[in-house]
């Protein structure tokens, strides 16, 4: 029987079988707690206090305070349908210090944490290290800037895997490698809030690096055998702006040269001349066997997208970013600019440029301030339809070969996001953070159609 146009619009578009959909979350951001049971102090504890850092002067000290109701928020996960969650572990909680005396109350706080997403069939997928980095090493030696956090991060690693690798099977070594390093020590709007030379920001990135690959190594000497591990990175992303080879070609050139940092160092084992060339005498110094080290096989990339650039061939072939115009549309975020083949463009062009053979987005969302109504619902469609477009991106690109895996949405739940304090909320679930109450939002309910059904719905 001929399909009429009105069956085809509402034909769903599916996903493969097995397609992993979660919710992402990171620890600093919604655990609260920060004073509590032994936890020490984090650079974002330290920098969010510094006047003027932080929107409307928000901290991290209550936050969401998941460190008490993650029993409640897992519940609430489980109702909506989502079997997989990406969360972090806060560094600072199990080693205080960073490389001291392991607190024991904070291997107690994680395991709890497990047995309540046992309870409620959900697999935790665990980030090693998400910005929080222990305000000691900043203190003692500077932070990412001193090849000490190289040992320091394997005996963390270490100490976790330990704890936790026969329950944990999926690992993210370090979260948008980027932020942490260029936008923390370089334009100083992230904690600790510096602005260095390009060289010392080149030799942060580079220490960044050792600590993926001795987390990789952490996970292949001490997890169970059946561990995976791979690195969370927010690419740059370019997009083509018509879709025809010289473009194209325009777009593949600009994403290898814009990411060669950090995806040629782990999947093509160095740094490739046409970096060590731009970087002149900023270049980082490299010991020997530091990319036998950073270039352990991994075994999938997972994706941060949001936003990218739009890109087309100049005269001369030479890539092109195209200005945005005034009226672009744009989220609330304000350097959010929507752009849904982001999604489609870098997981394809990670899969072309570097060869990688598994792939998940391990963040993707966007936001807004977000108010309920008289009734107190939240009709977030602007998250809805934005959401639907990245995901129409996401299935165009797996349907011409390109192998993601899974889907986590950023986030779970309204938190503190970084320098824009509670401001900006990016959560599917509203928070109310006077009162802690949790309210799943329409853009929740319709992620949740989505998750049960494994099709854009």
């Amino acid at each position: 029987m001929k399909q009429t146009t009105t069956e085809m619009i509402h034909t769903p578009t599916d996903f493969p079988a097995g397609f992993q959909w979660g919710f992402a979350a990171a620890a600093p951001q919604i655990e609260g707690a920060g004073n509590l049971d032994g936890k020490g102090e984090s650079i974002w504890d330290r920098f969010a206090k510094q006047p003027g850092a932080i929107h409307n002067g928000d901290t991290l000290d209550t936050a969401c305070d998941h460190y008490h109701l993650f029993d409640t928020d897992f519940a609430i996960m489980a109702s909506l349908g989502v079997r997989n969650y990406r969360l972090s572990i806060a560094w600072p909680r199990i080693l205080p210090d960073g490389d001291g005396e392991v607190n024991e109350r904070g291997i107690d706080f994680y395991h709890r944490l497990f047995d309540s997403m046992e309870r409620h069939e959900i697999t935790p997928w665990v980030t090693m290290f998400h910005w929080d980095l222990p305000q000691a090493f900043e203190d003692r030696f500077g932070g990412w800037r001193d090849r000490r956090i190289v040992d320091a991060f394997a005996r963390y690693a270490e100490v976790i895997v330990k704890a936790y690798g026969k329950r944990v099977k999926n690992w993210f070594t370090l979260n948008e490698i980027m932020c942490f390093t260029r936008l923390s020590y370089g334009t100083g709007a992230k904690a600790p809030g510096l602005k260095l030379s390009e060289k010392e920001v080149n030799q942060t990135y580079h220490h960044a690096l050792l600590c993926h690959g001795v987390g990789v190594r952490a996970i292949r000497e001490h997890g169970s055998s059946d561990c995976l591990v791979g690195l969370a990175d927010n690419p740059t992303v370019s997009i083509p702006a018509i879709e025809i080879p010289e473009h194209i070609s325009a777009a593949k050139s600009l994403f290898h040269s814009d990411n060669w940092r950090i995806l040629d160092a782990i999947y093509r084992g160095g740094y490739s001349e046409d970096y060590l060339r731009a970087c002149g005498e900023d270049r980082p110094e490299v010991l020997p066997g530091d990319f036998d080290l950073i270039s352990l096989p991994t075994d999938f990339l997972g994706l941060n997208v949001y936003t990218a650039n739009i890109v087309r061939a100049g005269a001369d072939g030479t890539p092109e970013v195209l200005p945005l115009p005034p009226n672009y549309p744009v989220a609330d975020a304000s350097w959010l600019k929507i752009t849904p083949q982001a999604i489609h463009w870098a997981t394809r062009l990670a899969h072309d440029c570097f060869g990688v053979k598994q792939i998940f987005i391990t963040e993707n969302g966007c936001g807004y301030r977000d108010t309920p109504d008289i009734h107190g619902e939240i009709h977030d469609l602007h998250r809805r339809e934005l959401l639907r477009a990245y995901l129409r991106e996401l299935k165009r690109a797996i349907d011409l070969g390109v192998p993601v895996g899974g889907y986590f949405l950023w986030s779970y739940l309204d938190n503190f996001e970084w320098e824009d304090g509670y401001d900006m909320r990016f959560g599917a679930v509203y928070c109310d953070f006077k009162t802690q109450k949790r309210t799943p939002k329409l853009s929740a309910k319709w992620y949740s159609e989505v998750v049960r059904s494994n099709c854009i719905v």
